[in-house]
């Protein structure tokens, strides 16, 4: 996996590290911009770069992608494989972290935007140890008929942190019925799942976004 783009903590030991996985062809250096503006100086926001690969949906074209996308609909044909090496990798990034600052799993908050967000919910879902929180932008849960039928071992009471929908109404990539089927599959499956929608917004962030991500970090460092 290239190397991530990282703010640091003011201090040597955080006591709260984000991981922020970003979307489709993109890389984490935008995205650390937009935590430049909500950033906290006892946290380390930490943004992987995922590898190039072919992408079905585009024609087979290489782009950076955490796996490859067949289809833009809840029930199209997934790549399991790719799914889980990628939260296999999101592990990884958790465990170097937790070693790197001495920190339990449950210091860690895991996030992304669009498919960056379906590799967080998904590694989250699928996390032995329980972290500090979850959140989603513009995304959905992979995978989801394993959890289901809870087969492979796939249970959503598996993990106990809060986890936080973000998502536009206007969203014609990801389309808001995706990531409400999603909040309501996480919900009766037992997770602690919440969800804001923003009126107009489509396949991207907004301010007022950032700064209600803002207020549920601060939230889960506040119980710290």
């Amino acid at each position: 996996m290239p190397k991530s783009f990282v703010i640091n903590a003011s201090a040597a030991k955080p006591k709260l590290v984000v991981i922020f996985m970003h979307g489709l062809g993109d890389n984490g250096a935008g995205w650390m911009q937009a935590f430049e503006e909500i950033k906290n100086p006892n946290i380390c926001y930490v943004f992987p770069n995922a590898p190039g690969i072919p992408v079905t949906l585009n024609f087979g074209m290489v782009m950076p992608a955490w796996f490859d996308i067949k289809a833009l609909n809840f029930d199209g044909q997934e790549d399991k494989q790719g799914i889980q090496k990628a939260a296999e990798k999101t592990r990884e990034v958790i465990k170097e972290q937790m070693q790197k600052f001495d920190l339990t799993s449950d210091k860690i908050l895991l996030g992304g935007f669009s498919q960056g967000g379906a590799t967080a919910l998904y590694t989250a879902m699928t996390h032995d140890e329980k972290l500090a929180g979850v959140i989603g932008l513009s995304s959905w849960l992979p995978l989801h008929k394993l959890f289901v039928d809870q087969n492979e071992g796939h249970n959503l009471k598996k993990q106990d942190c809060a986890i936080m929908q973000y998502h536009g109404d206007n969203d014609m990539m990801v389309k808001l019925k995706y990531g409400k089927m999603t909040n309501e599959l996480l919900k009766k499956g037992g997770a602690k799942a919440s969800m804001k929608v923003y009126p107009g917004l489509e396949h991207s962030s907004s301010p007022q976004e950032m700064r209600d991500v803002k207020v549920f970090i601060e939230d889960l460092l506040s119980k710290i």
